[in-house]
C-alpha cells in the first residue's frame, strides 16, 4: 500500500515509520512542501488544526479513485464542520482521526515506528461512506501497531479529549511553574515525575489545540478549578470532614476508572 504523510512532526514521522515497518511504501512531506499524493492509497494529514482544511483542499484534486484521507489532529469538531463538503464525495473519502499516543518531546527527530504500539485510534467518519474505507483503515491501523479503533462523533471526541489530554497538559504546565519546582531534587519521586511528564511540550501547537477546543475545554477546566477550590476552602477552614469526604469521592472515582480500564474478556 502507498501511504503519504503530510506533516513531519512527531505524529507524522511516526506514522511514516510505522507504515514502513509494516512493509508499506511510505513517504512524509513537510507541510510547506508540495506533496505527491496522486498514487497514494492513504494520505495522513498530520498538521495543526488550522492547516488541515487548506491542506485537504489543496490535495483533493490530485487524489486517485478510492483514496482515503485521514487527518490526525487533536480536535475534530472545527475540522469536520469545515470539511463536511466532502461528506458525499464519491471519488475519494475523508475520515477524521486521532491517534492516542505521544511523547514529552515533539518533532520528527523524536518520532518512532513503535509510538502507536498498543494505542487507540479514534475515528470520526462521515456516515455517508459506508464500511468499505473503514474496514481498510482498521486493517491498516492494526498493522501500524494500534490495538483498538474507537468510533465516535466529533463533539464527544472533543469533550473527552478536553478531559483526558488537554486538561492534563494545562495542570502539568501550571504545576511546574511553582517556585519550589527548581529545588525538587532529593524531595521527589514517582508522583512528581508523573505530574511533570506532560505539559504542552510544543507551546505553538498546544496553544492552537486549546483555542480550537475552547467550547469543550472551558467547562472541564471550570469543574477542575471548582474541585481544587473545594480542597483549598476546606483546608483554610480547618474542615477535616469536608476534605476527607472529597478524598473518599476521589478514591471511589479511581476504582471506577480502574474497572473501565480492564480489557473485556474474550
Amino acid at each position: 500500500m502507498k501511504i503519504a504523510v503530510i506533516g513531519r512532526g512527531l505524529i507524522g514521522g511516526s506514522l511514516m515509520k510505522a507504515a514502513a515497518r509494516a512493509g508499506h511504501d511510505a513517504v512524509a512531506f513537510d507541510k510547506g512542501e508540495r506533496p505527491e499524493v496522486a498514487d497514494a492509497d492513504v494520505v495522513f494529514v498530520a498538521v495543526p488544526p488550522s492547516a488541515v482544511v487548506p491542506v485537504v483542499d489543496s490535495v483533493a484534486p490530485s487524489l486517485r479513485q478510492g483514496a482515503v484521507v485521514v487527518d490526525v489532529t487533536g480536535v475534530k469538531g472545527p475540522v469536520l464542520r469545515d470539511l463536511m463538503k466532502y461528506a458525499f464525495e464519491k471519488r475519494w473519502f475523508f475520515v477524521g482521526g486521532h491517534p492516542m499516543a505521544g511523547k514529552e518531546r515533539a518533532g520528527f527527530a523524536n518520532s518512532t515506528a513503535s509510538l502507536f504500539d498498543g494505542a487507540s485510534m479514534i475515528l470520526t467518519p462521515f456516515p455517508t461512506y459506508g464500511r468499505a474505507p473503514l474496514d481498510m483503515l482498521e486493517r491498516l491501523f492494526r498493522e501500524l501497531g494500534f490495538s483498538r479503533v474507537v468510533y465516535t462523533d466529533p463533539a464527544h471526541h472533543d469533550e473527552m479529549i478536553a478531559y483526558t489530554s488537554q486538561l492534563c497538559h494545562l495542570i502539568s504546565s501550571a504545576y511546574v511553574r511553582d517556585p519550589l519546582s527548581g529545588g525538587h531534587f532529593g524531595y521527589s519521586a514517582g508522583s512528581f515525575r508523573d505530574m511533570v511528564r506532560v505539559g504542552a511540550p510544543d507551546p505553538d501547537t498546544w496553544t492552537e489545540l486549546f483555542f480550537s477546543n475552547t467550547e469543550a475545554l472551558l467547562p472541564v477546566l471550570d469543574r477542575f478549578i471548582g474541585r481544587m477550590r473545594d480542597f483549598r476552602d476546606a483546608l483554610a477552614a480547618g474542615d477535616r470532614a469536608r476534605l476527607h469526604a472529597a478524598l473518599v469521592e476521589g478514591v471511589a472515582a479511581k476504582h471506577v476508572i480502574a474497572g473501565d480500564n480492564q480489557e473485556p474478556k474474550s
